[in-house]
């Protein structure tokens, strides 16, 4: 291999530390045999006996890592491998670079979990880790706690799939991690065996270590303890991104342990007595203690008292305040606070002793948290949660106890609203995307609970809300009559403190949920609340104001008033509202004159097209009220009561262009132009008046015949290529609008013939212009999309053909350019973008059952053969690597193949043999897919194929037609199709998750009866990769897979199969 221990050294030197990127691929490449081969693997040992750096002692092990993670080793060398690195480390853990150790220490636990359930002395690994732990060094003391740690989070991931799981074999002798089921086996084994007393080992040496000096130890201990609480006990497969926490479902034998009054006094002497991250870990133990299921405890006294525990923990950090000045204690405690009202009732919180201090500590922590909201920005959502958690339990509390929540929740809703005014007082964040008002995420977690508090005691609750707003509402109204001064910041602040008074009552809004008072009177409060908005809409865009559109904080205004308008909408404007809202309108016709839902809309759609003449710049606000446009022209009533309105009126006959709509003329604003004209197109097809249809269309026609009048010499100008941009996305937009055959109809015979020769042209002249090419045949991919059965035409009409060829004259004119353009840096964007959208159109016109495709082989026409042709050289031209690589590039080619195998399998099965085992090993690699949407379609691909082969070659005589004779060409020259493809289907089925088991079930019983030796085979694969003393279950298992299945492949014999294979899959992961 190399001459010396020196020289491999020096390469494991440069190859952890170089610089030089190629000297480290060098190195890489040459020491790439230690974790390939397994014949290198006594190299390794031999590496870790002698060589003296770290670095080569770091290779070694990680290359064994990969060998035993890639490779199915013999049980006895996996055993020795064991055996070698617990006297590995016994003997030279301790002088060891803690990276090294970390690593021999992964790869002690990588070959303990894949040898679980092969040998009893892999389950050792507790006793061993006690005899580092019983040492009296800490190095050894440390190794040990080590070795839990990395034990219990190794069980509780599946392992990384360092080879190709996809590309596994079960003839392979290769291990790829675990399939998840087999991973779940062990993880629940470990959880029943080992789990418990690596618990209380952490909880033992929490104990003997509180004294000790050596933080490193006790963060150890607290780290195990956490892990332990942390894992998957059920195979939830919680995820880890979110701070959500469900309930933890810990196993009825940790029951003594968790209601003795030491466990949780631990934690909370640990807090005490460490800092960050240390302390930080100590309550997120605390946290997940809290969460426990509620059935563990014995009985409601023993329940009890582990509140009681908790609540006098914390009281007591409350009441001395000792850490929360750290931010990460801070953050983490709120959590614990926010864990008691979901994992208890108020009731039970009011009954023990102390609530009422308890509860008196949190509001005084609440106020100070809301107060210091910078700060505390990200935690508080948690103290808010808690309290409106505890306000909606109000009504059914039947303690006698007081809660006391009517005194402390008013002030902490006001606490939040006063906070959010002095936000913008004190500037915004250095980070934009830090302040709610520009994040919708944040702004949705700071508003999420508070509702609910201000529902509480609704009255008083709205009277202070009126109180804050009206002088900012006046100061506002006043500065639109002064003339324009150097003075903006004034004004910006003071609309930033309009936006958030908006949101907060626009979320009011958005939840009708209360307590304190009537249904009616909440409606009253809710109009007045409106009132105030509407006065503030009618003020926004006058004097001053209208000069400020370019600003952000005006723009962040006009947002919450959008947003403001889609709750209030949901709530009393509407189908459901019409005749449940008598009271709000009552009291809106007192202040404001608006008696009505119309008069109510016409203020809505004022400022809709108020927004969209003066916002050209401003892409979210455009987006914003084009949302809000949308949802009111979709919606039944709403929809039809725009129609009454004189300004909807005079958009929609045809003043929907860039003079009335500066934002049409944006390039940035372009695909809004989409959104806008599907709107439109809901209301000009609300009516069935094709006279209002061609007047409405009229600006799209001028823009349609100034480009086809445009000569070719000058058709590559800007002025060209914005306006076609505009037109396709327009076009896009009304075609998306065309829901049924009458509506359809206008919209076709509007465009056919006439102007479809103008997407040639704009193929013809922008091909090397994906901004161009790629609204052009998104339009065309809805345009052939047969939604709804809109794509019906008369039984004598010849237009689905029609429009099947134009299809294929711009698949042949886009794919015969884009093929011979040289590939550029951004791949996806300059030609698999395009190419996807041609398949979609290929697959949509395909499906779309409105055209009679054997008419065009009866007649010489060449549309579809040309079609079919040029779409094929477009997704052979993709390798398979990148196909899989862009999840719509991969949705696009596998429903192309999906709708060609079902229904055009002649002109896959007519390819050369490589071309056609390219495509079939294409479908192996989607059946993979963690997509169950490609993998369903793969596999009906491969029912289709197998049919065809099994219905033609299989039960027939010798193959007659072509077709089936080219068929028979290729499995002969590729045997292993049918059995690699099946195989597939099995493991899928068996070893892995699977959410498609009847798609999947379909194949497997074409490829079945194609070969049935075939299956035999397979079978006795399968079964000589199992334990031995599971076998014979296993054969039995598979016995009945086939039981009163016939050979045939009618519906009947599929549903009997399907249902064998059901029970089949559930016998053979028993274990």
């Amino acid at each position: 291999m190399m001459e010396g221990l020196a020289q491999l050294e020096a390469l494991c030197e440069r190859l952890y530390n170089s610089q030089d990127s190629a000297e480290r691929a060098h190195a890489e490449s040459t020491l790439k045999c230690l974790s390939v081969n397994v014949d290198y693997i006594s190299q390794c040992q031999y590496i870790l006996d002698n060589a003296v750096s770290p670095y080569a002692l770091m290779l070694a092990s990680s290359s064994l890592l990969k060998q035993v993670t890639d490779h199915s080793l013999s049980l006895q060398l996996r055993l020795d491998i064991r055996h070698y690195l617990i006297s590995y480390l016994a003997a030279r853990g301790p002088e060891l670079q803690p990276f090294v150790t970390a690593s021999l220490i992964q790869l002690f636990c990588r070959v303990t979990k894949l040898g679980w359930h092969d040998d009893d002395r892999f389950r050792d690994v507790v006793k061993e880790s006690m005899n580092f732990l019983s040492q009296a060094t800490s190095g050894h003391y440390s190794i040990g706690l080590k070795i839990l740690n990395q034990l219990v989070a190794e069980m509780n991931q599946a392992s990384p799939v360092i080879g190709v799981w996809p590309t596994v074999s079960l003839y392979d002798q290769v291990n790829p991690g675990f399939p998840l089921a087999h991973q779940r086996r062990v993880a629940c084994s470990f959880r029943d065996q080992a789990l418990f007393q690596i618990f209380q080992i952490s909880l033992t040496s929490l104990c003997q270590l509180k004294n000790d000096v050596d933080n490193r130890l006790k963060g150890l201990a607290l780290s195990l303890a956490l892990k332990c609480l942390s894992f998957d006990f059920v195979g939830t497969s919680l995820d880890e991104s979110s701070d959500e926490l469900g309930t933890i479902q810990i196993p009825s034998a940790w029951r003594q342990v968790l209601e003795d009054p030491q466990t949780l006094q631990i934690f909370f002497d640990y807090y005490a007595i460490t800092k960050p991250p240390l302390s930080k870990e100590a309550l997120e133990c605390l946290v997940r203690l809290a969460s426990v299921r509620r059935s563990l405890f014995a009985n409601d006294t023993e329940r009890s008292k582990f509140l009681a525990r908790l609540m006098t923990g914390t009281k007591e950090i409350l009441q001395t305040g000792q850490g929360l000045v750290e931010h990460d204690n801070y953050h983490e405690y709120c959590r614990l606070l926010g864990r008691f009202k979901v994992n208890y009732q108020l009731s039970e919180l009011v009954n023990v002793e102390g609530y009422s201090d308890w509860i008196r500590l949190v509001a005084e922590f609440t106020t100070k948290s809301l107060q210091s909201w910078q700060w505390a920005s990200s935690s508080v959502y948690y103290l808010l949660g808690l309290w409106s958690r505890l306000v909606t339990s109000v009504p059914y509390l039947k303690s006698d106890m007081p809660s006391l929540l009517d005194e402390f929740v008013p002030k902490i809703t006001e606490g939040f609203i006063t906070s959010r005014l002095d936000s913008v007082q004190e500037g915004l964040p250095d980070d934009l995307s830090e302040d709610p008002l520009d994040n919708v995420e944040l702004l949705q977690d700071q508003l999420e609970s508070f509702p609910y508090l201000c529902r509480f005691q609704y009255e008083s609750s709205s009277l202070y809300i009126m109180k804050l707003l009206e002088p900012i509402l006046q100061t506002y109204t006043d500065r639109a009559r002064l003339p324009s001064n150097g003075d903006t910041n004034k004004l910006s602040v003071i609309e930033g403190q309009l936006a958030w008074m908006v949101h907060i009552i626009a979320a009011v809004l958005k939840i009708k949920q209360g307590t304190s008072c009537s249904s009616e009177a909440q409606e009253i409060i809710d109009a007045e609340l409106a009132a105030r908005v509407f006065q503030l809409i009618n003020v926004s865009d006058t004097g001053l104001h209208t000069q400020r559109y370019s600003e952000s904080s005006k723009q962040r205004l006009d947002r919450a008033i959008l947003t403001f308008f889609q709750n209030f909408r949901k709530a009393y404007v509407g189908d459901q509202a019409m005749h449940s809202s008598k009271q709000l309108y009552a009291r809106l016709s007192e202040l404001l004159g608006l008696h009505d839902h119309l008069v109510l809309l016409n203020a809505i759609v004022g400022k809709i097209a108020t927004n969209l003449k003066c916002y050209a710049q401003s892409e979210e606000v455009i987006e914003h009220t084009l949302a809000l446009f949308l949802e009111l022209a979709s919606g039944y009533m709403t929809g039809k009561l725009l129609l009454k309105l004189d300004t909807v009126k005079f958009i929609i006959i045809g003043h929907h262009t860039r003079e009335h709509f500066p934002f049409l003329e944006e390039y940035k604003c372009s695909r809004s132009r989409t959104t806008f004209y599907y709107t439109i197109g809901w209301l000009i097809f609300m009516e069935d008046s094709p006279v209002k249809f061609k007047s409405s269309m009229d600006p799209l026609l001028q823009v349609l015949i100034t480009l086809e009048s445009t000569p070719d010499a000058l058709f590559r100008t800007d002025a060209v290529k914005y306006a076609l941009i505009g037109l396709m996305r327009d076009l896009r937009g009304i075609a998306m609008a065309t829901n049924s055959r009458r509506t359809y109809g206008l919209l076709f015979d509007w465009i056919y013939p006439r102007h479809m020769p103008l997407l040639l042209k704009g193929v013809a002249h922008w091909i090397d212009a994906p901004e161009v090419t790629t609204p052009l045949l998104k339009f065309m991919a809805e345009f052939v999309l047969n939604k709804s059965q809109r794509l019906t035409f008369d039984s004598s009409s010849p237009n689905g053909i029609l429009l099947f060829r134009e299809v294929s004259k711009l698949l042949v004119a886009y794919g015969s350019r884009i093929l011979t353009l040289p590939v550029t840096t951004d791949v996806y964007a300059n030609r698999y973008k395009g190419m996807w959208i041609c398949l979609t159109i290929l697959t949509r016109a395909l499906g779309g059952n409105y055209v009679n495709f054997g008419v065009f082989e009866l007649y010489g026409d060449r549309a579809l053969s040309d079609a079919l042709d040029i779409t094929l050289k477009m997704a052979l031209s993709i390798p398979l690597p990148d196909i899989l690589a862009f999840p719509k590039l991969a949705r696009a080619y596998y429903a192309f193949l999906d709708i060609l195998f079902s229904g055009h399998i002649s002109v896959i099965i007519n390819l050369d043999t490589s071309t056609f085992m390219h495509i079939a090993g294409s479908l192996e690699s989607g059946l993979k897919s963690l997509d169950a949407g490609i993998s369903a379609q793969c596999a009906s691909a491969v029912d289709s194929l197998a049919a065809f082969y099994f219905n033609n070659i299989t039960v027939g005589e010798a193959p007659t037609s072509p077709v089936a004779v080219n068929l028979a060409r290729h499995i002969a020259e590729c045997p292993t199709l049918f059995p690699e493809l099946l195989r597939t289907l099995f493991e899928i089925l068996l070893f892995e998750e699977c959410s498609h088991q009847w798609s999947l079930s379909r194949p497997m019983l074409s490829l079945i009866l194609v070969n049935e030796q075939m299956f035999n085979d397979l079978k006795a694969h399968i079964l000589a990769s199992q334990p031995s003393d599971q076998q014979q279950r296993l054969a039995l298992c598979f016995d009945k897979l086939m039981a009163d299945v016939t050979r045939s492949l009618d519906s009947k014999n599929r549903d009997k199969f399907t249902q064998n294979l059901t029970v089949f899959r559930h016998d053979f992961r028993v274990k």
